[in-house]
């Protein structure tokens, strides 16, 4: 792990353990599902160098099986990435919504809890 990425996963820590609103989790959630993006993007680029090595490894010599298997590897790697930030943006993302519906719940009782006041006291 780079130093970058170990700065970059203390404020995902930092910022999930902080997320108190649904905009809070809602930003979590469009993290990981913009990672997911990116590793999509760079597991493509992988899928293409491979075809690219399986159909012209004569051009590499003996290096052609190394780059293959080296290929194959970032390509199992990134997509399993993609699979890891999937789920990581589903929890925050269903916190969001279920959050969501009891602000709504607690609006919608403060509003029929002031309309009967204003109606008992008529």
């Amino acid at each position: 792990m780079s130093p970058h990425e170990a700065v970059q996963n203390t404020n995902i820590r930092r910022m999930a353990q902080n997320a108190r609103t649904p905009s809070d989790h809602d930003a979590l959630s469009k993290y990981f599902e913009n990672a997911a993006k990116e590793m999509q993007t760079k597991a493509d680029e992988q899928k293409k160098l491979l075809e690219h090595y399986e159909e012209k490894g004569y051009l590499y010599g003996r290096q052609a099986q190394d780059l293959k298997s080296h290929t194959a590897a970032l390509l199992h790697k990134y997509e399993a990435n993609v699979d890891e930030n999937i789920r990581a943006a589903a929890a925050p993302r269903q916190m969001a919504i279920e959050q969501a519906k009891r602000e709504f719940a607690t609006r919608e009782g403060q509003v029929v809890n002031a309309e009967s006041r204003t109606h008992s006291s008529k």
